[in-house]
């Protein structure tokens, strides 16, 4: 048997960064529906969350899983979902880049917190100054 606890903060956004979920009733439905969704294809979902315009997810990898797979069936999936429910004014679909950082397990409940609190966070900051301090914070290159 193989023991295995590796954590990724996934980030991804709509497209365009367009605020497709701008009520907190849709987007309590379109996390709730992930949720149901990653649990049902193996996929343990930790803690989801964000905002009009974008998700986070802390998700951790099992042994038979890579990002690139869990990010497509959880993207493509909600996106068809939310578009045969009509949850949104036009077509949905989520941005086709995203984010995932490996995360210590000295931080899971730190990024927990965050992803928590996202209301809350998109007060002060907005997505794209958000998007920005990612990319400064882990040194990716654009």
């Amino acid at each position: 048997m193989a023991f295995i606890k590796i954590y990724i903060h996934l980030v991804f956004s709509t497209r365009n960064r367009d605020p497709f979920l701008n009520t907190f009733d849709i987007r309590l439905k379109v996390w709730k529906h992930i949720k149901e969704y990653a649990t049902e294809k193996g996929i343990f979902l930790d803690m989801i969350n964000g905002y009009s315009d974008h998700c986070h997810c802390l998700i951790s990898l099992g042994s038979d899983q890579n990002i690139e797979k869990v990010v497509q069936l959880l993207k493509g999936e909600s996106s068809h979902w939310i578009n045969k429910n009509q949850l949104t004014i036009g077509k949905f679909s989520w941005q086709d880049e995203y984010f995932a950082v490996s995360v210590s397990e000295s931080m899971v409940e730190n990024v927990r917190n965050y992803i928590k609190n996202q209301e809350k966070h998109h007060q002060k900051k907005s997505f794209g100054e958000e998007y920005k301090e990612f990319i400064e914070r882990y040194n990716f290159k654009m």
